[in-house]
């Protein structure tokens, strides 16, 4: 018998590209078909024919509190009775601003738009101004949009469907992007040198969260500071995935290595729209109107977005942020035992609020490790957690999250289904 979601899917088929919105919601990197999602609550999610599932893609990270947190949902009906969208300043907008300065020093000044791809390009806009310079620098399996400049050896969706590269990206503009491999300082540097015309930028996710979780080497994140510094390069944080996941403060904060810029978006919106861009106060200045660098986005600092972000950050305090890294850990740490008492090739990691797996024993440092992992293997595994009410990101090649909504009970009975399709997937 055809389900509602299956029935949904043929419709969505007809009129959009995949039936989806974005290519790895279509479930390419796992097999089969997507449910259709009715409602979310807390750490939950059902579908249209009334299964329930705990969550751990939470939109793909920006809920921090959990699927229709009551304080987000207050803070969004009491804007939208003032209006939904105005154009001109609102003091929302200023609020939010400041709130991220204060938990991320800094970024001096920031500018808000809608989305993490609108950030990247932003900023690297902004970089290619200050330095006077075009080409960019970033990581093998990272993702920062789909902006053309991004499109080379990306990962999220782009690895899912294992394009290296996308069509429709001129070869003039897919030249002007270096890729190394994350974790490797000394290609870093040998490229930096070699560039002709030196670079503008170097662009990372300071944790990866795009091609599986990857946590960077100790002295990777300080060595990218020391070579932008020598090459005349910016170092750009990308932060839409790791901003107030990772740490309060971010990755500065966890890692202290300070940024020139740095973008946010996803938990900044507490599940509406919105990103932003920001930095050194002598490079946001550089930016339309007080600079000569233009970018306009109509919707952004949109009211609705705004309230939803300030309830989200105000209420994820620093105590906050710690209980929910503890049950990110004890879910992290249950599952490679595991995989242990079963015998299955493991390893996970987390930092904050982000964790993420990969069937392979051996630590995962680079892209090239994660395509080495048991990808067969994850397919069988998200299908079978899938059955049993646990929904994980769709691919191999994605992270996982964890909110405030996520307390014993469910992390509890996570480990215990996750065990039972181990056992599922080896048998």
């Amino acid at each position: 018998m055809s389900t509602r979601s299956a029935q949904i899917m043929r419709r969505a088929r007809a009129v959009t590209p995949g039936g989806v919105s974005s290519p790895v919601r279509a479930f390419g990197g796992v097999g089969g078909d997507p449910f259709v999602v009715e409602r979310g609550e807390g750490a939950r999610i059902w579908d249209v024919d009334g299964r329930e599932y705990i969550d751990y893609v939470l939109s793909w990270g920006p809920l921090a509190l959990g699927h229709a947190a009551p304080a987000v949902l207050d803070a969004v009906a009491a804007a939208m009775a003032r209006g939904t969208s105005f154009g001109i300043p609102c003091e929302s907008e200023t609020e939010l601003a400041e709130l991220i300065v204060r938990r991320m020093p800094h970024v001096e000044m920031l500018r808000f738009v809608s989305s993490g791809t609108e950030a990247t390009m932003s900023a690297i806009r902004l970089a290619r101004a200050a330095t006077g310079r075009d080409a960019i620098l970033k990581f093998d399996g990272c993702y920062h949009g789909h902006a053309d400049s991004f499109l080379v050896r990306a990962g999220s969706g782009v690895a899912t469907l294992g394009l290296p590269n996308s069509p429709g990206v001129p070869d003039q503009v897919a030249c002007l992007t270096l890729v190394a491999p994350f974790n490797d300082a000394d290609a870093v540097c040998r490229m930096a040198r070699s560039a002709a015309g030196g670079l503008a930028a170097i662009i990372v996710e300071p944790v990866v969260g795009n091609a599986g979780f990857i946590p960077p080497d100790p002295a990777f994140l300080p060595a990218l500071r020391q070579i932008a510094d020598e090459a005349g390069a910016l170092l750009i944080f990308d932060e839409v995935m790791t901003g107030f996941r990772i740490a309060p403060g971010g990755a500065r904060e966890r890692f202290g290595v300070t940024p020139d810029l740095t973008t946010l978006g996803k938990v900044i919106g507490g599940g509406l729209p919105a990103a932003a861009y920001g930095g050194r106060r002598d490079l946001m200045e550089m930016m339309a109107p007080t600079g000569a660098v233009y970018q306009a986005d109509t919707l952004s600092g949109n009211p609705l977005a705004m309230a939803a972000g300030l309830a989200t950050l105000r209420a994820l305090t620093p105590e906050l942020h710690a209980r929910i890294a503890g049950r990110t850990t004890r879910l992290v740490t249950g599952l490679r035992a595991a995989a242990a008492r079963r015998g299955v090739p493991f390893s996970a990691e987390s930092a904050g609020s982000m964790w993420g797996f990969f069937f392979r024993a051996e630590p995962v440092r680079t892209f090239t490790d994660a395509r080495a992992s048991d990808v067969a293997l994850f397919r069988r595994f998200f299908h079978e957690a899938l059955a049993r009410g646990v929904y994980l990101a769709p691919s191999p090649f994605e992270s996982a999250f964890m909110s405030a909504a996520h307390g014993d009970a469910e992390i509890g009975a996570t480990l215990d289904r996750l065990d039972d399709a181990l056992g599922a997937v080896v048998s």
